[in-house]
């Protein structure tokens, strides 16, 4: 893996300091800026502050569960999280990635992957990113009596209601949207070459975004499963 220069900057949630120095140390080797939290509030009073790229958080923490956290960057400060955990339980990490979590690391962890797992983290948001659009360029996606505001990652339903997207599920969304009634594989959907095929994350992104589009995972009419092949979103998009 070649050193790189990024400017991502990405917060540390972790309360063991040798861990924390580790972690920071390791992304400083590659470019990455990073800061050191401890606590669970101190992460998210700094996300709002800073709207960091990425947030590596450690699940065990003094002052609140790191679910809670995860849960309250997507709500508020939207942006990619990478799980550390010494929970090595399916249930624990299938939560994390319902929660809105990007993919999850379990301790002890050897540096290289960590920084490699953030690597292609952000590389999936670079390139699901649209380019800053210019004045005239359609910000608002029609389809099935539903809106998508893609400046302000917001979802509004037939109703009504607003609909709070994090950043993961509106850059699903908007990649399908951009394609409508067209198969597009696991891989596109995530902008990675190479998948490992056991990955489910982009499995559950599609079942918390059909949930919040009220989309019958059973009959699905909007996101449909296409066995072997991928995901389908079936609806005429009209952009404004």
């Amino acid at each position: 893996m070649n050193r790189q220069d990024t400017n991502a900057l990405i917060l540390v949630l972790e309360d063991e300091p040798d861990i924390a120095r580790l972690i920071c140390n390791s992304l400083g080797e590659y470019g990455f800026r990073s800061e050191h939290l401890t606590t669970g509030q101190q992460l998210l009073a700094r996300a709002r502050q800073t709207a960091p790229d990425l947030c590596i958080v450690d699940l065990g923490l003094p002052d609140m569960d790191g679910m809670q956290v995860v849960r309250a960057l997507q709500d508020g400060s939207p942006c990619a999280v990478l799980i550390l955990t010494g929970r090595n339980d399916v249930t624990d990490r299938v939560l994390g990635l319902e929660l809105g979590a990007d993919d999850y690391i379990v301790k002890p962890f050897e540096p290289r992957e960590l920084v490699a797992r953030v690597r292609s983290i952000l590389r999936r948001y670079q390139r699901a990113a649209p380019a800053e659009p210019a004045p005239s360029e359609a910000s608002l996606a029609r389809f099935a009596e539903w809106t998508f505001d893609k400046g302000r990652h917001a979802l509004i339903a037939p109703d009504g209601r607003e609909i709070n997207l994090s950043a993961a599920e509106a850059a699903l969304l908007l990649t399908m949207l951009r394609r409508p009634n067209k198969i597009l594989s696991r891989e596109q959907l995530l902008g990675e070459r190479d998948l490992d095929p056991f990955d489910r994350s982009i499995d559950v992104r599609i079942s918390r975004l059909r949930r919040k589009l009220d989309d019958d995972p059973q009959n699905p009419r909007l996101i449909k499963t296409v066995y072997g092949a991928g995901y389908l979103f079936s609806a005429q998009v009209i952009w404004e």
